[in-house]
């Protein structure tokens, strides 16, 4: 319960994935920070994997900050395209891609593609450092299972939330409301396992 008032710094300036984070960490009464309060950019993302990714960002957060620092990093796997974008999700349609981009350029990689093919999965591993030289990491893994539909549908979400379908749901996930997706999201499973090991550091 130690952590509990603790202002801590969230390593990411995806608004979608602060208001997130508000929402899923509010048990704990924390006072959460984006890092761009302390006028740093976003660390560059040389892993290839989704938990190296997460470290190097938690680390960078929290060594310009000076606080303990949560970071997640996130994607889509495709089945049919042996698990890409994956790590590149963000990045896929290019460096600078919108989400528009990236969802476009997916469906257009697979046009023609019958459903019983398009499965996918939303990843997410997030990563709790005490400060920089954190030497063991708590470290928390969630996926989401669906399938990619043929058409963009839905407003609320981010990334390619219109175009992943929730089988259990029968919608995207961006026809869900945020209460919703933040009960049953690849990140909802990575936080409740987050938030157990918090509770006891």
């Amino acid at each position: 319960m130690g952590i509990k008032s603790m202002e801590v710094v969230i390593a990411t300036g995806n608004m979608g994935k602060l208001a997130e984070f508000r929402q899923m960490l509010a048990p704990l009464n924390m006072t959460l920070h984006v890092q761009s309060e302390f006028g740093a950019e976003s660390a560059e993302e040389t892993g290839l994997t989704f938990v190296e990714n997460a470290i190097l960002k938690a680390r960078h957060a929290a060594r310009i900050s000076g606080l303990p620092a949560i970071a997640d990093d996130s994607g889509l796997e495709v089945e049919y395209l042996k698990g890409a974008p994956g790590i590149y999700s963000s990045r896929f349609s290019g460096e600078h891609a919108s989400d528009t981009d990236n969802i476009e350029k997916l469906l257009h990689v697979l046009e023609g593609v019958p459903t019983e093919q398009r499965k996918a999965r939303f990843q997410c591993v997030l990563v709790y450092m005490r400060h920089a030289e954190d030497p063991i990491p708590v470290i928390c893994q969630g996926a989401w299972e669906g399938y990619i539909l043929e058409e963009a549908i839905g407003d609320h979400g981010h990334g390619y939330d219109p175009i992943f379908c929730v089988p259990d749901m029968h919608c995207s996930a961006a026809e869900l409301e945020s209460a919703q997706k933040n009960s049953m999201s690849h990140r909802a499973i990575a936080m409740e396992k987050l938030l157990e090991e918090l509770k006891n550091l």
